[in-house]
């Protein structure tokens, strides 16, 4: 029988075939009740096994040691308290991914266009599937400091760019974190090749009624 971790499986795989997960980069969790499973350190997302994730105490906080959290299995990727901050933010949470997918990770090098999204309303689907993208200052990865920064960010968000690093993107399901991650970088693919232009942006009415009409997180902001 298929369950959430067969579709993180699927995931990887798709993600590699879209050549969004470079080498072994990248990581993939689901929450499963009160335990999420995590793809292990180092291992290629085209290469997962359901029954080789590793397995991590959902209550745990961010800033646990990984000797506390860890559950069973393998030694999980070491940005899992990235994971556990995006669970803790919303219990509506069950799936997250984070790559180092080309585009989102160069435009993640770029300055935020505003405070609560470094990516501005340049498409329908990117409001209509990501919704509002704040840039969360550099750490190094497995940093529990931009975990914590990221679980206490006061506005509502289900993506991130993590600074000279790559995308991180939540969802109620893997197939709508994993679809995130994907608008994510082709948005951002957009406007790199606009190569500094000065695109039209959806109006402040245009992407709120988006966002009203899908669910996504957009509150009206000024760019930076």
């Amino acid at each position: 029988m298929s369950d959430a971790r067969h579709e993180l499986v699927a995931a990887g795989r798709e993600l590699t075939a879209a050549g969004l997960s470079p080498g072994a980069s990248g990581n993939l969790s689901v929450r499963i009740g009160n335990r999420i499973h995590i793809t292990p350190t180092g291992t290629r997302l085209d290469t997962l096994d359901p029954d080789g994730l590793a397995v991590l105490d959902a209550d745990a906080p961010v800033d646990t040691p990984l000797e506390q959290a860890l559950l069973a299995g393998p030694r999980p990727s070491k940005e899992f308290p990235l994971h556990l901050a995006l669970y803790h933010r919303d219990p509506a949470t069950t799936a997250v991914v984070h790559l180092h997918s080309a585009h989102a990770a160069a435009y993640a090098c770029l300055p935020p266009w505003s405070e609560r999204s470094a990516v501005p309303p340049l498409t329908p689907y990117f409001v209509m599937r990501v919704g509002q993208t704040p840039l969360v200052p550099y750490a190094e990865p497995g940093d529990v400091t931009q975990a914590v920064l990221l679980r206490e960010l006061d506005f509502p968000f289900r993506a991130a760019l993590l600074q000279n690093h790559g995308p991180v993107t939540a969802g109620t399901s893997m197939a709508a974190a994993a679809d995130a991650a994907i608008e994510l970088e082709e948005t951002a693919r957009l406007l790199l090749l606009l190569n500094g232009g000065t695109p039209r942006l959806l109006t402040e009415d245009e992407a709120g009624a988006l966002a009203e009409r899908y669910g996504t997180p957009w509150q009206p902001v000024t760019a930076g």
